[in-house]
């Protein structure tokens, strides 16, 4: 973890906030501990970008956020699946039609199986139209005797190793709020307008049924197959069925944005951040004294906390007393990422003791950040049998205390990169010369991403 400081002592403070939401309590964030933030180069400029996002038209609505609320309210309930994916960190340069249609089209995908197995409703949410700023374990990086600024995600500095391309830019963070909202018209077209449609999703799982190295899973895309044809045969309104819900969610991280993008609804004159309909605290930031649990316990946005394998069941529940202390269904997400080799062992007390408080949050497993390793040629690398079997460890933890698992978090893209080792179809270490394209941690490819889809499908539908 970074070193921590006082926001109000080191960071530069906008003054100007025009059209950001003036609420009580809004800025006291600023008064207390916070870590991973960045030191803007210039103060003009970081004055100037914070006084135009508060008063640029909101990326999302708080209406959608309250329906978002009610879909995670079911999903704690078992009567949804929580189905959130996409990239690690976004980049500006990746923000392209293709690679944004591949990435909805992959979780689309995912969804299709995940409804069969599960026979429930699926929540798609994306980690897009805002993952841009990403924790870093230092704040310095040396290479070849020469130190610079840690890249900190597109919104804060570049990736290329210059002292220009390193420094802390404040006008990057209009930069990601314009290529957010791009990114999310984009997305509003294709699932609103015929893209999503199911028969034209499910299309595209038989592409990957017919790899030989696919074919265990070729017996359920039958399955879906017959259904989808009996549907029809019945008059299904498949008009309806063209479009879907299809959220944006990312690490509430940089707190000049978020409080720059907060506004308050003309309906209830409560405050929402409206840079995402859902929103999660990391690991390293989630010190109930500290800033961004303070910022996102104002919020009326879903709140999401990553849960790693040092967590007690104590911390877990006064988590839920800072961050949901009405006990409101849909409002808290607890995002387990334990590690394969301690998920069964370290997730069982947690559960146990939040069920006992009588607290329903959404449980939901990110089997990506516990199970990173190097590679033998030096690449950051997650191996593919390791984030199935945290998934397995998911499952069965929650089949065992008799409580919901509800959702996936993966770290996921839908082209056809070599960055995690193995799956059916697998891939090795040399891949990674060619095509390892991550600027950050490494994700599961289009194939990997529709591989877990089944696996987790097959648990959900043994389940019932």
């Amino acid at each position: 973890m970074t070193d921590l400081s006082v926001a109000s002592a080191v960071r530069f403070t906008s003054t100007a906030q025009s059209g950001a939401a003036d609420y009580p309590g809004l800025d006291n964030w600023r008064t207390l501990p916070i870590s991973q933030q960045p030191t803007w180069s210039d103060g003009n400029v970081f004055r100037d970008a914070v006084s135009e996002l508060s008063i640029l038209p909101p990326l999302v609505f708080a209406g959608e956020v309250d329906v978002l609320r009610e879909r995670l309210a079911s999903a704690a309930q078992g009567k949804a699946f929580l189905l959130q994916g996409g990239d690690c960190a976004e980049t500006f340069e990746a923000a392209t039609a293709d690679r944004i249609s591949a990435r909805v089209r992959t979780i689309l995908q995912m969804a299709v199986v995940l409804t069969y197995g599960a026979q429930l409703p699926v929540i798609k949410m994306g980690r897009m139209a805002g993952q841009f700023a990403k924790p870093r374990s230092s704040d310095m990086e040396t290479r070849d005797g020469v130190t610079l600024p840690a890249y900190r995600g597109d919104i804060v500095n570049g990736y290329d190793f210059t002292p220009e391309s390193r420094a802390h830019d404040a006008s990057r963070m209009l930069r990601a709020y314009h290529t957010s909202a791009s990114t999310l018209n984009l997305i509003r077209a294709f699932t609103q307008g015929g893209f999503a449609d199911l028969r034209l999703v499910h299309t595209w799982n038989k592409g990957f049924t017919s790899n030989p190295a696919h074919a265990r899973y070729e017996s359920l895309a039958r399955e879906i197959d017959r259904a989808i044809k009996f549907m029809d045969s019945c008059g299904a309104d498949f008009e309806a069925l063209k479009r879907v819900e299809f959220f944006a969610s990312h690490e509430a991280l940089l707190l000049d944005y978020e409080r720059a993008l907060t506004r308050i609804d003309s309906r209830t004159g409560l405050p929402y951040d409206t840079s995402a309909h859902f929103l999660w605290i990391g690991e390293r930031t989630r010190e109930l004294d500290h800033a961004h649990v303070d910022y996102l316990s104002r919020v009326r946005n879903p709140i999401g906390v990553k849960l790693g394998p040092s967590t007690t069941g104590d911390d877990a529940l006064r988590l839920i007393d800072r961050l949901d202390p009405e006990r409101e269904p849909g409002r808290l997400t607890f995002i387990t990422r334990m590690g394969a080799g301690n998920i069964r062992e370290k997730l069982p007390p947690v559960v146990e003791k939040v069920t006992a408080s009588g607290a329903q949050v959404l449980w939901v497993t990110d089997p990506m950040h516990g199970n990173t390793v190097t590679s033998r040629n030096g690449y950051k690398t997650r191996r593919f049998d390791d984030v199935v079997d945290e998934v397995r460890g998911f499952f069965e933890v929650h089949e065992a205390l008799g409580t919901v698992p509800g959702g996936l978090h993966m770290e996921m893209t839908g082209d056809d990169v070599a960055e995690c080792l193995g799956g059916s179809d697998p891939i090795d270490e040399a891949a990674f010369e060619d095509r390892y394209e991550s600027v950050c941690d490494p994700r599961l490819n289009h194939m990997q991403s529709l591989e877990m889809a089944f696996l987790v499908a097959g648990a959900l539908s043994k389940q019932g």
